[in-house]
């Protein structure tokens, strides 16, 4: 993000402040309805598009090279007084994470769809989201110039993935096959369309009246289920006052009971202000907001939802200040009760930072170098503290890849890159491991990762190697030996001389390593027994296979020492000397991890889920419904770890994107035949 020094912006004294997010399935349009918006409210003096590349949001290097919105768009303006604040959320279930903590602090939300059969699992996930978090949101029914289906059945097709009731507010005007536009059916007027300018009042056309009756009555209807004086009203055959029904809708949209569904055209930008007029009189104001989140009563209080590192501005904040003032210099108190002060205030249009003014209830806005503070944290200028405001965790990765540089000396710079790349992306995670020495960076998908890669070399000028990701195998035994090992060594002045029989064992599937000794008449002295027992363990790191071993129970039996020459590095030498020797009798067998993975799936989808398990050499353990989850199935298997590399791609290809996982290491297994052949062939490369 740039800073314009140029300019300064703050709320219109007075003024309501809202902060709205866009959310929906990938390209639905909404990148191009915040274009739309902006234009509409002469925030833009013309409105761009996507294929042209010359929109406000999406403007980094990444999301124009692969046509998607990577992050939150971000944009302040005006419409009718009312200052609003737009965050446009990425669509791809690869970047959804961005919106989770952005969707913690906004009034309301506006889910872009298109009415498409296909994309209802998609459109599903989004909606369950917001019901559950209590989140009041819109519909926006977008690009209606290419309906095919009449409203009056895309309601019902779509109603299956909404909690909530789906609340009809408009019907569209038909000349021709051709919408032209549209009835309110609130207000009861009609409009008809004009590209890229306000829609123009007519008269309700006689053709169009009779459908704009049945669906009022519907839509009202529906209102009167948490309205008994409306429902008298309606048994009595008696018309409501209009402002009667523009009240049940702000207080029903308010307290979660409905979502009201507009119909438009973003591209065209058809439809726009009288959802902009439905924003600025139905959704929630900042101190509902704030009282929903449970801060209302709090002095000050902001949640931060994105942190950024610019390269102009340092580290960058952005927040909902939800009570109290924030100004420019501000000591501000953290999650963990630490104290620092604001560096600048800014507003946010797109990529650029523009001063302003103290930030006060409803702006959203960016804070300038407040290091210590996470995202998700909430932050108040009181010196009491402030409740910290409950928000999702961030998604377990999903897709990994293992990294390296091409250039060693780079290891400094990018230990930091990444650091600061996981703190503006909390679903990124690195691993590092123990067995395998490699280093894996975890995340949502390939794109995910594939673009995080691209940000390490455009911004901090790192070239990283990705490699697959190696799976962490063990080995075994089936057969149990006993057998002596002997360290003798001359080389002048004292020796060295250790002498030990033991037995191996195998130890039962997870029962780990054991040592004992059963040692008579001081064979072996007390005070190297443990010697010994380092020597075993330091062979079972790589056993005979090549891989660490488990599973292995080793008893120190007998042996004979030396008074002069034995020593603790002589008997270390004897335990591995003998475990060596007998290792290779005891028949060891490879093992491979075994994840016990529950895949969440649309119903339709289960039975093509199923094979692609089988594929993977899985264990169906079993399918039950996904609670709360109408028309969903919860899949339980067992997968090898090797097979579980791109599995999230497989699932989103089978279930139109939507398709996800939750896995955890449950055993170990042998591993035979070929497989295991070709394992040892690769380990020993």
């Amino acid at each position: 993000m740039g800073q314009s020094a140029g300019k300064t912006k703050g709320a219109l004294n007075g003024a309501r402040t809202r902060t709205i997010a866009l959310v929906g399935p990938y390209l639905s349009g909404k990148t191009t309805l915040l274009e739309a918006i902006l234009s509409r409210t002469k925030a833009l003096p013309r409105q761009g598009t996507v294929t042209d590349k010359n929109t406000l949001g999406d403007a980094s290097p990444e999301s124009r090279e692969h046509g998607m919105s990577i992050s939150l768009n971000i944009a302040d303006t005006q419409f009718l007084d009312d200052n609003f604040t737009f965050i446009d959320c990425p669509g791809s279930i690869e970047f959804q994470h961005e919106s989770a903590l952005a969707l913690t602090a906004v009034d309301a939300a506006i889910v872009v769809c298109e009415p498409d059969p296909k994309r209802l699992p998609a459109l599903q996930v989004i909606l369950k989201q917001l019901s559950d978090r209590e989140i009041p949101h819109f519909l926006f029914l977008n690009k209606i110039d290419n309906f095919s289906t009449p409203v009056r059945d895309i309601i019902p097709m779509l109603q299956p993935a909404s909690d909530l009731p789906l609340v009809l507010r408009q019907v569209p005007i038909w000349e021709n096959g051709i919408v032209t536009g549209f009835i309110d059916l609130a207000s009861e007027r009609a409009y008809i369309y004009r590209e890229h300018a306000a829609s123009k009042i007519i008269d309700i056309p006689e053709g169009t009246r009779i459908r704009e009756q049945e669906a009022r009555f519907m839509m009202l209807e529906q209102l009167a289920d948490y309205d008994d004086a409306l429902l008298e009203q309606l048994l009595s055959d008696l018309i409501p006052p209009k402002d009667k029904i523009f009240e049940d809708l702000t207080d029903d949209l308010a307290k979660g009971m409905i979502c009201p569904v507009f119909l438009g055209s973003a591209q065209n930008a058809n439809g726009i202000e009288r959802l902009l007029k439905a924003l600025r009189h139905e959704a929630p104001h900042v101190s509902q907001t704030a009282q929903r989140l449970k801060v209302e009563n709090t002095k000050s209080s902001a949640f931060v939802f994105k942190t950024i590192h610019s390269g102009h501005g340092g580290r960058i904040s952005i927040a909902r200040v939800l009570t109290g003032e924030f100004p420019d210099g501000a000591v501000i108190k953290n999650a963990s009760g630490g104290s620092q002060r604001v560096s600048g205030v800014s507003a946010i249009f797109g990529d650029e930072l523009i001063k302003r003014g103290p930030a006060r209830p409803g702006d959203t806005v960016a804070f300038g170098r407040i290091e210590d503070v996470k995202t998700g944290e909430t932050i108040t200028c009181s010196k009491n503290g402030v409740v910290q405001i409950e928000h999702p965790p961030a998604p377990e990765p999903v897709f990994g890849i293992g990294i390296g540089l091409k250039d060693r000396k780079d290891e400094v710079k990018l230990n930091s890159a990444l650091a600061k790349l996981i703190e503006e992306d909390p679903s990124l995670q690195l691993y590092h491991d123990p067995q395998t020495q490699q280093v894996t960076l975890l995340g949502q998908g390939e794109m995910h990762l594939r673009i995080t890669m691209e940000k390490m070399k455009r911004q901090y000028g790192i070239n990283v190697t990705r490699f697959p990701r190696q799976v962490p195998y063990k080995e075994t035994i089936k057969k149990p030996t006993e057998i002596r090992g002997r360290h003798k060594k001359q080389s002048g002045g004292h020796g060295q001389f250790g002498d030990v029989v033991i037995s191996i064992k195998p130890h039962g599937r997870g029962n780990g390593f054991a040592f004992d000794e059963t040692i008579t008449g001081g064979t072996v002295p007390r005070q190297f027994i443990q010697s010994v027992k380092m020597g075993v363990e330091e062979y079972l790191q790589r056993g005979p296979l090549g891989f660490p071993v488990v599973d292995v129970q080793v008893i120190l039996k007998d042996g004979s020492y030396h008074s002069v020459d034995s020593s603790d590095m002589a008997f270390r030498q004897a335990g591995r000397i003998a475990m060596a020797e007998g290792m290779p009798q005891c028949e060891p067998v490879l093992l491979e991890p075994v994840m016990a993975v529950d895949i969440a799936v649309p119903s339709d989808a289960t039975a093509r889920v199923n094979a692609i398990i089988s594929g993977r050499r899985g264990h169906i353990l079993g399918f039950d419904a996904r609670e709360g989850w109408p028309g969903w199935d919860i899949v339980e298997a067992h997968i090898p770890e090797a097979d579980m590399e791109d599995l999230i791609v497989e699932l989103r290809s089978a279930t139109s994107g939507v398709g996800s996982y939750h896995a955890r290491f449950d055993h170990l297994a042998e591993v035979s035949g070929k497989l295991a052949e070709k394992v040892r062939a690769a380990h020993s490369e």
